[in-house]
């Protein structure tokens, strides 16, 4: 639906209403990620394979030697090898193709249960429609892009694994609307007849902006509310959901893009080679013309009497021409054909190595490596760069509890002593945990305020779910392992998460049950790099709690904690030092009618079509000012084996690596340290700290100029 007025784009879908959607004819949910099929594959691949120069000289030769006044070898010594090439490199393609296919045939004939006329049936994944609602089980994959309408956990929340679209195995909730939430009987989804208004398909994994319109009403929805394809359900029992987008229109879909054609640097490199080649052989051509055209001049017309010349020549320039083509014909094993038979041979070879290579056998998954196509060994000859994310892939990503500072103390520095017992006095302790700082418990036993009110933000301010299995049995299921550890340290502390619902969280307290009723959440992401939640207590105190970067949270700040600011700063100094992972703690008071005035301004930002995540931002930014500093959590999240070795060994091949982090610049220097990525042999290290195009350029071309070793002005 197009709208003039303000150029922008939307999809409309119907629930249950196939009919009614088919008439914006949406993509179907089958994909296709080959690159050919019966009709297309032979033009398809010939081209491809014409982009060879050695190929399109040896057709262009062909030509030649069918003409028979210039050609002296019969048209068969070309077209054999041609031909035998050809075929090789087309089975080759066919091979690889076909298994593109197979895998596309699987994933679309993939069963799913679909709800049609009331009763749940089963479909092919390829005959999924947009407007449909599928029943997801646990442990199935999504099957297209879903509006989450219910689930079988209480206050309609999921969670799923979305390792395939961004690598990341920990689990996330998503949460259905509390109107659908309750339509959980087939009978009742039936009978839904919502209309969603949404953004077009694009490759955003992480936004989603639309409308649900539903009995006169109408309610925002968010990236929260969605299962996108390639997803895992885990951990829950079922959930049904709305097919918003289908096929290529999903965002996993949309960030695939289409099969490219590769050519490696070997084949670059022959392609440059034959034409130095075939350049060598047309110069060859002309010198023998000329000498030809000079003969025929001086000597050949004395002999026109028993050496005439052919009845189309009528001079020696002519007769120059068309032996300059026939000494090109001549001259054709010049050019190496066979070069490309023997690479691809070689090519072959090299990849079964790799595939029986001992040294690249994993013994704990008993998994052997494996070459998916022949020209991978030239392929990783290639790489000069190396990009890397360091949370779980330098690091573990297991989180662990090592320090903090609270109210200007700093906590956990004894490391060389034995673990508290936390069991004794806490039932509900995770026996798993460590901590060897006494000093910290017994702050807590004596009731010191500022450290009860620091663990209490970390037993409040998270998204984590509880499970609990049995009682004192708790599991918590966190988003990130960060909030994991600082939930279990909060827990360990005698702050205990227990439960949540969508209005309320339910802690332990030293003992005593408390339920806070929970007035708001701001959502973490990677430009507030902080998260707040809002909460009443059972006295009806409203708090705000936030845990976050300490650069952006001293800059929101209450003036009086300018002196606490500097020495939890000192503090995070150290930490990072070390190479752990800080976040800054604080919270704030509102009053009743502080609250009151802002949320009825972030209703309005949440409840808005257009803008929606400035509009929030906005209204975030607003309450989380003037906090009053609590102090500061630090986590270890330790390299993973081999790593400093790996790097080592990929810095003497010449390869760059960069890595991507998001911690304090103290931090992450120590980690290039610890994974030698930094070394002590670099004496001119240098730090640049622009945050514009041209600061950065300017500060390059400056250490440039400073340091003799660094690398030219050109940025």
């Amino acid at each position: 639906i197009f709208m003039e007025h303000k150029k922008i784009y939307f999809e409309r879908v119907r629930a249950n209403d196939r009919e009614y959607n088919e008439k914006f004819q949406y993509a179907s949910n089958c994909i296709m990620t080959s690159k050919y099929n019966i009709i297309t594959f032979l033009p398809v691949n010939l081209f491809e394979q014409f982009q060879e120069v050695a190929n399109t000289y040896f057709l262009f030769l062909l030509i030649l030697q069918l003409i028979p006044q210039i050609s002296s070898l019969s048209w068969f010594t070309t077209i054999v090898p041609l031909v035998l090439v050809l075929s090789i490199t087309a089975v080759k393609d066919a091979t690889d193709d076909y298994f593109r296919h197979k895998s596309d045939n699987q994933v679309n004939n993939r069963q799913s249960q679909v709800l049609i006329g009331g009763i749940l049936q089963k479909e092919k994944w390829m005959n999924v429609r947009v407007g449909d609602i599928i029943k997801l089980e646990n442990n199935q994959f999504v099957a297209a892009d879903l509006l989450l309408l219910s689930s079988s956990e209480p206050h309609g929340l999921c969670y799923i694994e979305t390792a395939e679209l961004d690598g990341e195995t920990n689990m996330k909730v998503r949460q259905s609307l509390s109107v659908t939430s309750e339509l959980g009987d087939p009978n009742n989804l039936a009978r839904f007849d919502g209309e969603v208004v949404c953004e077009p398909p694009n490759n955003k994994l992480d936004r989603f902006c639309g409308t649900l319109y539903w009995k006169d009403c109408k309610y925002p929805l968010s990236n929260q509310n969605m299962l996108l394809r390639g997803c895992v359900l885990r951990n829950t029992e079922s959930c049904y959901g709305l097919v918003i987008f289908a096929g290529p229109d999903t965002k996993l879909m949309q960030n695939s893009g289409r099969t490219k054609f590769k050519r490696t640097s070997i084949d670059r490199l022959m392609n440059t080679l034959v034409l130095w080649i075939f350049g060598f052989l047309v110069c060859m051509g002309v010198i023998l013309a000329i000498g030809n055209a000079v003969w025929e001049k001086e000597v050949g017309a004395l002999f026109q009497s028993f050496l005439p010349w052919d009845p189309t020549v009528d001079n020696f320039l002519f007769s120059a021409f068309l032996s300059f083509w026939s000494y090109v014909i001549i001259l054709n094993t010049v050019v190496p054909i066979s070069l490309y038979v023997s690479v691809e041979v070689i090519r072959l070879g090299h990849s079964y190595f790799i595939n029986w290579d001992r040294r690249m056998f994993c013994s704990r998954s008993n998994t052997a490596a494996e070459a998916r196509t022949t020209t991978l060994n030239e392929e990783l000859g290639q790489v000069e760069y190396i990009f890397s994310d360091k949370t779980g892939t330098l690091t573990q990503n297991i989180m662990i509890f090592n320090k903090c500072s609270i109210n200007s103390h700093a906590y956990g520095e004894e490391q060389h002593m034995a673990p508290l017992g936390f069991s004794a006095w806490n039932p509900l302790a995770d026996r798993d945990f460590c901590f060897y700082d006494q000093s910290l418990l017994e702050a807590v036993m004596v009731g010191e305020p500022a450290v009860h009110e620091f663990f209490r933000v970390l037993s409040l301010c998270h998204t984590v779910m509880s499970e609990e299995k049995s009682e004192g049995e708790l599991l918590y299921k966190a988003q990130s392992p960060d909030e994991g550890a600082l939930v279990t340290a909060a827990r360990n502390f005698g702050f205990v998460f227990r439960s949540r619902t969508p209005g309320t969280v339910t802690t332990q307290e030293l003992g005593k049950a408390v339920t806070y009723t929970l007035l708001a959440i701001l959502d973490f992401n990677n430009i507030r790099k902080r998260m707040s939640v809002i909460v009443r207590n059972p006295e009806g105190r409203i708090r705000l709690y936030c845990k976050g970067a300490d650069i952006v949270l001293f800059e929101r700040l209450h003036s009086c904690s300018h002196e606490l600011m500097n020495i939890t700063s000192d503090h995070l100094n150290e930490y990072a030092g070390d190479g752990l992972r800080t976040l800054a703690v604080a919270y704030r008071d509102l009053s009743e009618e502080q609250w009151e005035e802002w949320s009825e301004r972030f209703r309005g930002a949440d409840k808005a079509t257009d803008c929606r995540d400035d509009r929030l931002a906005a209204a975030y930014e607003e309450i989380e000012q003037d906090m009053m500093l609590l102090g500061a959590t630090a986590i270890e999240d330790k390299l993973q084996e081999g790593v400093p070795e790996t790097i080592a060994i990929l810095s003497l091949a010449n390869i760059k690596i960069w890595v991507l982090t998001g911690d304090k610049q103290e931090t992450a220097v120590n980690i290039g340290y610890s994974c030698k990525m930094l070394t002590d042999d670099m004496t001119e290290i240098f730090i640049v700290n622009g945050h514009t195009v041209q600061s950065v350029r300017e500060e390059l071309r400056y250490n440039a100029d400073v340091c003799p070793i660094c690398p030219s002005n050109n940025p």
